[in-house]
């Protein structure tokens, strides 16, 4: 062979080519190529493996977590706390943020991991032919034009156009999405024929199934299929949360309006009053300190690593803290099919025969289950017909199914499994049959037959396959009464008909009896007065709990979108069966309309219809984004490495963690442990009652400083003398942070959080009814911490007694004001809903000791300016509190009536 001049670039449209033209387009010969020509080759193209990143340093992964809003609120914090001298307060607070940014260094996976999954599929050699021999070379090897050889077994080295194929099937669910292993032929396919139709092809990282193969490389490293979807990995952008936009854009209004009030504050107290001006600063940095709510950040934080336990306790193990929440907002769910809202086991479901048409229970290779007609358990002995049609499945079968560790595994083709496991459940031995011989499945006959000896001693031919391939074959039928009679071949094609419209894939079963001296088997044999026994239908059939899951998740105002590489039959029965639509109303959009869609017609598309069949990567991606520039929060699950450049770009990605692929566990930020779709649902209910104990926190953490700052503010205005210093506003805020709203982060799901809808995306977390409160809140707090703080400077008090006081009051008054937080607007006076969170009692009880130690130790006196008090200076507080608990409820009740009238 001449060596090749021209540049060496990826063939396009091989599929759509003749392998003779592909050949030649390749300067190749199905000799191979030379040794020199593929060093040549090699040098120009690079090796076959996808590119590695760069790796960040760790140190640079590390501190990549500092960079977030709450946590620069939480450094500008202890940055206020360092120069107030507060080094205790500092140190937690700094403590806080390093075990944050630990729990995210553990926790986050990053992009190049999730390329690195897809690195680990390829294959590590290949069998090819360079000067005229075969020879087994690293797989890195491989150039365009090298004739690679496939047998059963093999991982597929590079993208290959075929050249020869012998019952060739090779399992491409990674790529495609597809149940079931895909049949090869040489045969062109058309030029816009998806991934999934390219019969002709065989693709880098696939897995052969079954048969052998030849193929001439068209494309490897980044220009195969897996170096596509690897690029478009590396390319997705990934959307903000809506916690991470919410919060932010709270912390900057917050961050305004303290600096805004701390200035109005100096203004106000220099003019009017003619403070000195250190006392006037050092009330404005108290002003600050108290109103910035340092402990909301980690109070967020825990709350979200608690949900993330939580949630691991329920299968979904959470890699980024904020998916946990952003799950709570999801609006819409897409899903796989095959593995997630289905067993990805294939199942048969149905047997027709003359006799009638039979119901199979059970699910997967598991052989538990029954075959009845018309309701009633249906017998092999009573019934001729379907012991015949048995008989042809089990015997002419080369599959077996064993459990493996508590799970119920095939041994060869998964459509031949679901045949096994349909003849155990039938109660059939087929070990007794002796077989004679036997002609393989192939897919240019697309049928499978032996010949056998049965216990009786009777010899006979066994057939099954693709139903027309055995119409063909047949020219008579086991009749009504088990006689045999003329092929009706108008009945056998309206239920085969049926059963497809259905979704199911139909094989099947034929007979005949021979001369007992006959033990050789040709297809000749097969083309002599066979006789037609029935059909049987098999789906990958769907999860009993998923089904269950999606009626919830519509409950809950969340609409599920079946996205598939399968076909639209297949699609559209098991979206049928799933509640996803009725057969008048379900449609099912395939993969070329998304492809001729324009970027406004496929966000119309993709809001109205449920099902997309036949999609490739980019159309998942492209569907994920026409449904968030809707508007909507979406979920996307997979297990292939096709899912993963959508699950990267949703705005929760979940990855299946026993079937997925590592590529796609790692573009996700939630991966399934049991795979099953029902386990998203409780994740969704996790994520919702996380964000509720989120606005919980949000509300009470408010308050508490509003109290404070008001406090602070009151006094500068008014003139009086400041009832809190700085140091015992900061011990305020931290014994309440670490005691009491942590409570509120194990608060249980209130009733109903699956029967309301999801939240709009665009919503502030704070509505106009929490702004009342903290609001409303604030002012009575911190009034009647004022008014405690006066009435002691009356009663002849010292200013360190009555300072201690004023503290005693806004703590206690803030612990009664946690039993109102546990429920946002339900009323908190039920015995039962006050002890519904242990976590509450516990908290309480922790933050008496703490302040018991403010008040009594010396050393606390020292620290914070405070003084012992006798017991009886401990009922006015507790009355306030018990006082404030109530008004606040009177309020809730206010709303409620006011809420009740509006609907």
């Amino acid at each position: 062979m001449s060596p090749r001049t021209a540049p060496l670039s990826p063939l396009e449209h091989a599929h759509a080519r003749a392998a003779d033209e592909v050949l030649s387009a390749l300067d190749s010969c199905p000799a191979g190529l030379s040794a020199d020509e593929a060093a040549r080759r090699l040098a120009e193209v690079g090796p076959n493996r996808l590119p590695q990143p760069p790796r960040e340093g760790l140190l640079k992964r590390f501190f990549k977590h500092f960079n977030d809003v709450l946590i620069y609120v939480l450094l500008g914090a202890a940055a206020i706390t360092a120069a107030l001298g507060h080094w205790i307060d500092t140190g937690v607070i700094l403590g806080v943020v390093v075990i944050n940014a630990l729990i995210g260094f553990i926790q986050e996976g990053k992009a190049e991991e999730a390329l690195e999954g897809i690195r680990k599929m390829l294959s590590v050699h290949a069998h090819a032919r360079r000067d005229g021999q075969w020879s087994e070379i690293e797989a890195d090897d491989l150039v365009p034009g090298d004739i690679v050889r496939l047998r059963s077994g093999d991982r597929v080295p590079a993208d290959l156009r075929l050249v020869e194929a012998t019952n060739l099937r090779i399992e491409e669910s990674a790529l495609t999405g597809e149940s079931v292993p895909a049949d090869k032929n040489t045969d062109a396919v058309a030029p816009d024929a998806g991934v999934g139709d390219r019969f002709s092809m065989a693709y880098s990282g696939t897995l052969v199934a079954a048969g052998r193969g030849i193929g001439v490389v068209t494309a490897t490293g980044p220009n195969t299929e897996l170096g596509r979807i690897n690029r478009m990995i590396a390319e997705v952008q990934t959307l903000q949360t809506p916690l991470t936009r919410q919060m932010a854009q709270f912390s900057k209004i917050l961050s305004v309006v303290i600096v805004a009030l701390a200035v109005l504050m100096l203004g106000i107290g220099f003019s009017l009053h003619d403070f000195p001006l250190a006392e006037l600063f050092l009330a404005a940095i108290g002003f600050a300190v108290a109103a910035i709510p340092e402990g909301l950040p980690a109070i967020l934080t825990i709350t979200l690593a608690l949900g993330v336990q939580r949630m691991a306790h329920r299968n979904a193990i959470t890699r980024k803290l904020t998916a946990v929440e952003t799950l709570g907002s999801v609006t819409v769910i897409c899903s796989d099919k095959t593995g997630t809202l289905t067993k990805n086991e294939m199942t048969a479901r149905h047997v027709v025969t003359r006799g009638g048409a039979y119901d199979v229970s059970g699910t997967g290779y598991r052989p538990e289950g029954e075959i009845t007609l018309e309701g009633k358990a249906a017998r092999l002995d009573d019934h001729g017909h379907l012991h015949a049609v048995i008989e042809v499945i089990a015997v002419a079968n080369d599959t077996h199914v064993a459990e493996e560790n508590g799970q119920w595994k095939v041994t060869g083709e998964p459509t031949e499994g679901a045949l096994r496991a349909l003849s155990h459940k039938a109660g059939f031995d087929a070990e007794a049959h002796e077989r004679h011989a036997s002609i393989p499945f192939e897919s240019a006959n697309k049928f499978m037959a032996t010949l056998n000896t049965t216990p009786g001693g009777q010899r006979r031919i066994l057939l099954k396959g693709a139903p027309d391939r055995l119409l063909d074959r047949c020219h008579q039928e086991l009749g009504t009464g088990g006689e045999l009679e003329p092929l009706d071949r108008a009945f056998w094609e309206a239920h085969i008909d049926a059963l497809s419209a259905d979704g199911l894939r139909v094989l099947a079963a034929a007979a005949r009896e021979v001369s007992a001296s006959k033990d050789a088997l040709a297809l000749e044999d097969l083309e002599e007065d066979m006789v037609f026994l029935g059909l049987i239908g098999i789906i990958d059939p769907p999860r009993p709990e998923a089904i269950e899951a999606i009626r919830s998740c519509h409950e809950a105002g969340i609409r599920v979108k079946m996205i598939t590489g399968d076909h639209a039959g297949t699609a559209r029965a098991i979206g049928i069966e799933m509640g996803l639509g009725t057969a008048d109303t379900l449609k099912v959009i395939s993969g070329a309309e998304i492809e001729t869609a324009s970027d406004e017609e496929l966000q119309r598309i993709a809001h109205d219809c449920d099902i997309f069949a036949r999609t490739s990567p980019e159309h998942k991606l492209r569907l994920v984004k026409a449904l968030q520039a809707r508007g909507e929060v979406v979920a996307m699950t997979g297990d292939g490495v096709n899912d993963a450049p959508a699950l990267k770009r949703a705005d929760v990605g979940v990855a299946m963690g026993i079937k997925g692929t590592e590529a796609t566990k790692e573009a996700a930020e939630i991966v399934l442990a049991d795979d099953n779709f029902s386990t998203i649902e409780r994740a969704v209910e996790e994520g919702r009652t996380i964000y509720d104990n989120l606005r919980k926190a949000i509300l009470f953490i408010l308050p508490t400083n509003g109290a404070q700052g008001f406090v602070m503010l009151a006094a500068v205005v008014l003139g009086l003398t400041l009832p809190l210093t700085p140091v015992q506003i900061l011990w305020v805020n931290m014994v309440v942070a670490v005691t009491l709203a942590l409570a509120l982060a194990f608060e249980p799901a209130e009733p109903g959080v699956m029967q309301r809808p999801p939240r709009k995306p665009g919503a502030p977390i704070m509505d106009r009814a929490m702004l009342w409160r903290v609001g409303f809140v604030s002012l009575l707090i911190g009034g009647v911490t004022i008014v405690s703080f006066e009435y002691s400077l009356l009663q002849g008090m010292e200013l360190q007694a009555a300072r201690t006081m004023a503290v005693n009051t806004l703590v206690v008054a803030q612990a009664w004001y946690l039993f109102n937080s546990r429920f946002l607007s339900a009323s908190s006076l039920s015995p039962a809903r006050l002890f519904t969170n242990p976590a509450a009692q516990v908290s309480v009880l922790i933050l008496t000791l703490l302040q018991l130690g403010f008040v009594y130790l010396p050393f606390m006196n020292t620290w914070f300016g405070t003084t012992p008090l006798a017991l009886e200076y401990w009922l006015p507080p507790l009355a306030i509190g018990a006082g404030v608990f109530l008004v606040i409820e009177a309020e809730k009740a206010l709303l409620r009536r006011r809420g009740a009238r509006a609907g």
